[in-house]
């Protein structure tokens, strides 16, 4: 991924490692655990924070004790492709503690035979937690595709399974 030039960087250091977050003036670009796989190239982008990656560490930390089940923020898909912005956006309705099949996923999109290619552009998804790839397992249940790694989608999903 290709972060626009306006944007600024900042580093938060979540419960389960060091993130980088992006944004700038349209909104939250990305949300990435280092060394995920898919992490953008931030070559020449300052390290300054911007009110959006301000306010992506507050929700996130929030989210993380437990207090916030959903994030309010501006988000800024436009680095994806139109269909990834889709899948991206149906991520968002899926509700803190419920998962789905990418099978079910491509159905509420209305490409039901396009399971590999949602699949691809969930494990794309440049705002990780934020909007809730991780959400997403096999048809079988299973932990799979988690670009930040499978131990963290576990620690993620028991995090939201537990009773406030």
């Amino acid at each position: 991924m290709k972060i626009p030039t306006t944007a600024r960087l900042s580093r938060w250091i979540s419960p389960l490692g060091p993130m980088l977050l992006a944004g700038h003036d349209a909104g939250l670009l990305g949300v990435w655990f280092d060394a995920q796989k898919h992490y953008p190239d931030i070559a020449g982008l300052p390290f300054a924070p911007h009110p959006s990656t301000k306010e992506a560490q507050s929700q996130l930390a929030a989210y993380f004790a437990g207090e916030q089940t959903r994030f309010s923020m501006t988000l800024d898909f436009s680095s994806g492709t139109v269909f990834q912005q889709t899948v991206w956006q149906a991520l968002l309705a899926i509700p803190c503690g419920v998962t789905i099949s990418y099978s079910t996923l491509s159905q509420q999109i209305g490409k039901p035979a396009a399971v590999r290619a949602v699949a691809a552009a969930v494990g794309r998804n440049p705002l990780s937690i934020v909007v809730p790839c991780h959400r997403v397992l096999g048809s079988n249940g299973s932990l799979t595709g988690y670009a930040g790694g499978l131990d963290r989608k576990a620690a993620l999903l028991n995090l939201e399974q537990r009773k406030p």
